[in-house]
């Protein structure tokens, strides 16, 4: 399996301003997804996609190469990952290199590890679509998610189910690995991928940082690892 690592890590964020390069602990958040990559890739083979000077400058601090800028019309609010992580593709193959695996880290997973990966890659083969980090959904259609019907709410998923230990497991992606044929990824999207397996992730290690809230309660849980 020959992968290509891509972090994509855009300057534009709502949600929390600069937050791909925000101090977590003392260093720029997306230094934690840089790290973890670097313990089981060439820097040659990871790729940080941004169109942010900023973003670019710690990067490059954090051990790696930055061997393209994102271009603008991929970096608004509405670009699509497909088409950043075709961007990135297609500038390897250009260059003549050619890959067969695409593994996808977003910054916002700081408690996402090397060990979390490597488990993830030895679940992947060139059969399937896609291996994708997830975790157990707090929230399931048999039980407690509802969908509204002529001004009435229903169960999402019929069953008749009278313990909540008893109904089917379900699953979130938490956004933190994505191990993606380069081959599947070519002929469509991600969303529309059929042969997909799971890697499941505790609830801690799928913290993925959005807001400001996210980000309080990551702080306290790295003071608490550390101490």
């Amino acid at each position: 399996m020959k992968a290509l690592v891509v972090i994509p890590a855009r300057g534009g964020s709502k949600g929390i301003p600069k937050k791909n390069i925000k101090p977590l602990n003392g260093k720029p958040l997306i230094s934690y997804t840089i790290e973890s990559a670097l313990q089981l890739f060439s820097k040659e083979d990871i790729c940080i996609s941004t169109d942010c000077d900023d973003i670019a400058f710690e990067s490059e601090k954090s051990g790696l190469d930055i061997h393209f800028k994102r271009p603008t019309e991929l970096a608004t609010d509405t670009a699509g990952t497909h088409e950043v992580l075709l961007h990135a593709i297609n500038f390897y193959e250009e260059k003549g290199n050619f890959y067969d695996t695409l593994v996808l880290l977003q910054p916002t997973s700081p408690f996402r590890k090397s060990k979390h990966i490597k488990e993830a890659l030895e679940l992947y083969n060139s059969d399937v679509d896609m291996v994708v980090s997830v975790k157990e959904s707090k929230s399931n259609p048999y039980y407690n998610l509802f969908e509204e019907e002529q001004g009435l709410l229903k169960k999402s998923k019929d069953g008749h189910y009278t313990r909540r230990q008893d109904i089917p497991k379900v699953y979130e992606y938490n956004g933190a690995i994505y191990i993606i044929n380069i081959r599947s990824l070519k002929k469509g999207k991600i969303s529309a991928f059929n042969k997909v397996k799971k890697y499941v992730m505790d609830e801690i290690s799928s913290m993925d940082l959005d807001n400001h809230l996210d980000w309080k309660i990551c702080e306290l849980l790295i003071k608490d690892e550390i101490n």
